[in-house]
């Protein structure tokens, strides 16, 4: 009852009455309309220097492979030069003109500023930034021995992001360019055992959205919220509660359960679409946008379903997530080959 009346007290303030009834519709209008010109007007960026963090695999990788297909030329940035040089040959072979690999740690505030300038050395411009780099965590946060073993997740995921989008500002000012960061759905779902991850995603949804305001139009920002995306994350590479990287499916299973997961080329097609559209923002897959809605309508509903899912249980790997999962047996049916994959290696 007292839930029902916050909320009536609430829609029915005179305030906020004129909001929905005047100010609403009107904006909504607007932004369907805005939303066609800018389908309509679609960025090409054939010819064009993208610069595309944690490129090396999984999101990163296939958002090179999609700018290729449209022309543009690509800086591949990550640290496994083994792994950098494979995809901008095959970058190549989808279209790109021209293609760099920088081997860095956007943890580090120097290797940014190197491969932007890198990356102007060799272009002489800089149109798009996409900062994707990102580590996944799976761990309760009291279950840690040592909490400093968490400390890279928000080193990569937000400084890693803001180091990048620092150094590469006022090249992307010149060229009107874009930024497209690749935060998560879990900057505003709060997912068990992900707390660090979660505040880490929360941290790059809040900069950007604040740049946006800080730059107006002189550079465009899509803020990308991915919800299960094909990947190596997906496929159980996450930072360990002990600080080590590791390939740990079981724990997946845990965690994912009987959710969907996309392809990551369909994901990287959608991403690269909205980017030269000038989305603000885009959550992808689109159906887990629904889960927004639950977090702002119910969040005590959402909250109870996720911990009798994704933590109670007899042990950490007892759940009722992981039971659904192995009753049903629908894991190869909803999780791409990719993913089920068991041969990837940890680092």
């Amino acid at each position: 009852m007292v839930f029902i009346h916050e909320t009536f007290n609430i829609v029915c303030h005179p305030v906020n009455m004129v909001l929905l009834l005047i100010i609403f519709p009107c904006y909504l209008v607007f932004k369907i309309l805005h939303f066609i010109v800018r389908s309509v007007f679609s960025e090409n960026v054939a010819g064009k220097v993208i610069l595309i963090t944690g490129a090396s695999s999984g999101i990163g990788e296939h958002l090179a492979y999609e700018y290729a297909r449209r022309g543009a030329r690509l800086a591949l940035v990550a640290r496994r030069e083994n792994r950098l040089k494979e995809v901008a040959s095959n970058a190549k072979l989808h279209g790109s003109p021209d293609v760099i690999i920088i081997p860095a740690d956007v943890s580090n505030a120097q290797d940014c500023k190197r491969f932007v300038e890198s990356t102007i050395k060799h272009f002489g411009q800089l149109d798009h930034l996409v900062n994707n780099a990102g580590v996944g965590l799976l761990g309760l946060f009291e279950k840690t021995p040592d909490i400093t073993n968490f400390t890279p997740v928000m080193d990569i995921n937000f400084w890693g992001s803001a180091y990048g989008t620092y150094f590469s500002i006022p090249h992307l000012r010149k060229s009107k360019g874009k930024i497209i960061a690749i935060a998560s759905c879990t900057g505003w779902l709060p997912v068990p055992r992900m707390a660090i991850y979660n505040a880490s995603k929360a941290a790059v949804i809040s900069l950007y959205e604040t740049l946006r305001s800080e730059l107006g139009n002189d550079i465009g920002i899509t803020i990308v919220t991915p919800g299960l995306i094909g990947s190596e994350m997906s496929q159980g590479k996450v930072l360990s509660k002990e600080g080590k990287m590791v390939l740990d499916q079981q724990m997946r299973d845990i965690q994912v359960s009987l959710m969907p997961v996309r392809s990551v080329t369909e994901a990287a097609k959608a991403i690269v679409k909205s980017a030269c559209r000038g989305d603000s923002h885009l959550t992808e897959p689109a159906w887990f946008s629904t889960m927004f809605y639950w977090k702002t309508l119910c969040p005590d509903l959402l909250e109870f379903v996720s911990r009798m899912s994704l933590v109670s249980g007899s042990s950490e790997r007892d759940t009722v997530s992981k039971k659904l999962l192995d009753v049903t047996s629908l894991k190869k049916y909803l999780y791409p080959k990719s993913v089920r994959n068991p041969n990837l290696k940890p680092n």
